[in-house]
């Protein structure tokens, strides 16, 4: 499996509905989340089709970045325990 590290700006104030994304987001069950709008999954798919599918659930106004992030060093500095720990095991 592979973990990916998610991050978006929603800038289009006439869709600025977070619901649909973060439903989505967290349909891959294992899943973190650190900051505001960064996310952290861990899942079969690959980097491609992860970008597709979330673009789906947001408006073409806004930006969406995935990045792998697995096998990769990290440090962290205030972020809550459950997160790290998620860290831990999963990047």
């Amino acid at each position: 499996m592979k973990t990916y590290l998610i991050s978006y700006d929603l800038r289009d104030k006439t869709y600025f509905d977070y619901t649909k994304l973060i439903e989505y987001i967290k349909s891959y069950g294992t899943w973190a989340k650190p900051l505001e709008s960064l996310w952290l999954i861990k899942t079969d798919e690959e980097i491609g089709v992860v970008r597709d599918n979330l673009s789906k659930s947001i408006s073409s106004g806004d930006k969406i970045i995935v990045i792998e992030i697995t096998g990769m060093n990290w440090a962290t500095f205030a972020i809550s325990d459950d997160v790290t720990d998620w860290m831990q095991r999963n990047v």
